[in-house]
């Protein structure tokens, strides 16, 4: 008989024990800030020369594309926000000549919704996007991540061409909604 009302006590210890819980609670407060960050790597500036022909009645050379800087950034949108765009510009426009640049499909380290190529722009002094549809995303920093820009020059209109040497042309980036 003391078997039975041994098991039957521990019987009744390990029913009771899975019929009462208790319940903890924690509040966390947090703060995500609305980011809007951009930059190109790396830094620094690049050369672009036309060359010239070396027999009478050809045209003048392109120089080789610049492939060497990426858009890197970091998008955090407000709920129901839009998504972010960015725009080139040049400062100024060099008549005859043709200023091209073309964000490539974004690669490397990042994740989230990030933008789309608009494909081959030609730059003037107006903004024209060349990435749009960027959302809470970040690209990775440096060369290798983002957004790699091939940058080229080719002549637009012969008859308006003029000599010219170390003409800086400044390439200006902005990102906005």
């Amino acid at each position: 008989m003391m078997m039975i009302r041994s098991i039957a006590l521990i019987t009744f210890f390990i029913l009771s024990g899975s019929v009462y819980s208790q319940t903890a609670t924690s509040t966390v407060t947090l703060t995500l800030p609305v980011v809007t960050l951009m930059d190109v790597e790396p830094t620094g500036n690049f050369t672009l020369n036309f060359t010239a022909p070396t027999e009478a009645g050809n045209a003048l050379g392109n120089p080789t594309p610049n492939t060497s800087k990426w858009i890197n950034y970091t998008s955090a949108i407000a709920p129901g926000g839009l998504t972010r765009k960015i725009t080139a510009s040049v400062s100024k426009v060099i008549d005859g000549v043709n200023i091209r640049l073309q964000a490539a499909a974004a690669s490397g380290a990042g994740g989230g919704t990030l933008g789309t190529s608009s494909g081959q722009v030609t730059l003037t002094v107006t903004p024209v996007t060349i990435i749009s549809g960027i959302g809470g995303a970040y690209t990775g920093n440096g060369a290798n991540n983002g957004h790699r820009l091939t940058i080229s020059l080719v002549t637009g209109n012969y008859a308006l061409l003029l000599p010219q040497a170390n003409t800086a042309v400044t390439i200006v980036y902005t990102i906005t909604e």
